[in-house]
């Protein structure tokens, strides 16, 4: 894979006046890699319109959705340890029954859970508060499709995660952040956190402000201190987390997209995932998250008009063979089959993507896109 050499930055690192703040680009920034080797391609904007901070590639921000994949990484280490089963009823995990109140026959799995095939949808409110119960919350019937059984209909649900975290710390005993550092972290060498609760001190003063397209403030505008609350607080407001019950909400470190992660660090894990020589994961378990797990055969699932149509253990696969031609999963326009996740929230919009025959891959994200954007998750920094 050529790589190139020229990192093309818009702004340097002096701060700017406040005119030219005002007028700066959004934060954007691509990374091509392959197993080796990586290289900024394309870099603009602020970290913070505030500071005047110029954007740099080991700078986090909130990557949204690609968080999944992560938990599915931890989750995987946890299997090869022997700690958690996929295909066990998580039930036996949590302690309380969980059961799609319309087939309580059918037991939940992970495996249900990282696919989106659990029966699950995101009718209640999936960021819950520190003090509320997964238990009590999941009796409301908002929280299921009651016309398809779990294991057989494909619906793309954020819910499942606070599950997945929830059942992460009850079989661990330990706070999800701190699965997350212990399992992913700290062995692939990221300085990356959950809702910025483990990230260091130099990430923190790097933390990239998400701005709406209006220029409005979304999330993130640190300015070099850390949140007085960084989780989902209690329902009173209230923020001790030593009140924080394992296993029993899951949801105040937002598994399913709260990961802060520079792009740096995102094309790390691609570059492991490229690799693939068993040193975090074994071939066994990397195959298992990258195989499909549910495919679209036009009735068993939702695709979102098309761009759902294959998918693993929280692992979306693109232009995968043999799929539907209403299928639209094909950002890159050219055919061939990749693998990874998009992430979109707070006017962000994110990719690690990774295209197996070629052997190389790209992580990206930017800011300030306007909602319903015709570019759809490939913005403009597909390869």
């Amino acid at each position: 894979m050529g790589f190139c050499s020229v990192f093309f930055c818009l702004f340097c690192l002096s701060p700017l006046n406040a005119s030219a703040q005002t007028s700066a680009p959004p934060a954007a920034i691509k990374i091509k890699f392959d197993a080796e080797q990586s290289a900024t391609a394309a870099i603009q904007g602020l970290s913070s319109r505030t500071t005047g901070r110029a954007l740099m590639p080991d700078d986090p921000v909130r990557i949204a959705s690609i968080s999944k994949t992560f938990v599915a990484l931890a989750v995987m280490r946890l299997v090869e340890q022997n700690t958690l089963q996929l295909d066990a009823d998580i039930s036996t995990y949590l302690g309380w029954n969980l059961r799609h109140p319309d087939y309580p026959d059918i037991p939940i799995t992970l495996r249900m859970l990282l696919s989106h095939q659990a029966g699950l949808r995101d009718g209640i409110n999936y960021a819950l508060p520190m003090d509320a119960s997964l238990e009590t919350e999941l009796k409301n019937g908002k929280a299921w499709d009651s016309d398809h059984r779990p294991g057989t209909y494909f619906t793309y649900a954020n819910l499942n995660f606070p599950i997945t975290a929830a059942v992460m710390e009850a079989a661990t005993g330990r706070r999800f952040d701190n699965i997350m550092k212990q399992q992913v972290f700290d062995p692939l060498k990221l300085d990356a956190c959950f809702n910025w609760t483990l990230c260091s001190d130099q990430k923190i003063t790097a933390a990239v402000t998400l701005y709406r397209a209006n220029g409005d403030i979304a999330r993130d505008d640190l300015r070099g201190t850390r949140e007085a609350c960084p989780i989902v607080p209690a329902s009173d407001g209230s923020c001790n987390m030593t009140r924080y019950r394992l296993g029993q909400t899951g949801s105040i470190f937002s598994p399913q997209g709260g990961l802060r992660i520079s792009a740096t660090d995102l094309a790390k894990v691609g570059q492991m995932l490229l690799r693939n020589d068993g040193t975090f994961l074994s071939k066994k378990s990397i195959a298992t998250m990258i195989t499909p797990a549910w495919k679209y055969d036009g009735t068993n699932g939702n695709s979102a008009d098309g761009y759902f149509c294959t998918y693993g253990l929280a692992v979306h696969i693109l232009a995968a063979p043999g799929r539907p031609a209403s299928c639209k999963d094909d950002p890159f326009g050219d055919g061939e089959m990749r693998f990874g996740h998009s992430g979109e929230a707070y006017a962000l919009k994110s990719g690690l993507w990774i295209n197996p025959a070629r052997g190389r891959g790209t992580a990206f994200y930017r800011t300030q896109v306007p909602e319903n954007d015709p570019s759809g998750h490939c913005i403009y920094f597909c390869e």
